[in-house]
């Protein structure tokens, strides 16, 4: 099940497979804390996702002033609501269900996300649902760079 092999490839020119308008059906956050800007590959155990890492985000303001740099907890949280798309498409009503975030291992944060950058986000499940549990592991990339990966554990709930 190891789908993350190699770096994944974004095309920029090529249609989405769900759009911003597409992922707020799926997914409760809205800006400031939507940190996927669209999904551009999905499969049935796995999830690329996009964020547009843009010099006006609400966290450079604070994170820092002098050198602007993307916090790692969100990186973390763009995993986790990318994860969050690949667990709640095959819902029949996603918008009726919320994933959550139970535990997240093995985080490492390689290098930094700047202004600029194009965060690509990928998702993979580790093994199958249990009683609405799921564990997946993900990387995020700017270009041909691992920034961050880490082992997330969420839970599917009906709201």
């Amino acid at each position: 099940m190891e789908n993350l092999q190699g770096i994944p490839h974004y095309d920029p020119n090529k249609k989405p497979v769900y759009t911003i308008n597409d992922i707020k059906t799926i997914l409760p956050h809205r800006f400031p804390m939507l940190l996927v800007d669209k999904i551009v590959e999905v499969d049935e155990d796995y999830v690329i996702g996009v964020k547009n890492i843009t010099g006006n985000e609400d966290f450079f303001n604070g994170h820092f002033p002098s050198e602007p740099v993307m916090p790692g907890v969100l990186i973390v949280e763009a995993l986790g609501q990318t994860g969050g798309i690949l667990l709640l498409k095959n819902y029949p009503n996603p918008e009726k269900y919320k994933a959550y975030l139970l535990r997240i291992d093995g985080v490492r944060f390689r290098r930094k996300v700047f202004p600029g950058d194009i965060l690509i986000t990928k998702l993979y499940l580790k093994e199958p649902m249990r009683r609405g549990i799921f564990k997946m592991k993900g990387k995020a990339y700017v270009g041909d760079r691992l920034v961050a990966e880490a082992e997330l554990m969420t839970q599917v709930v009906k709201r």
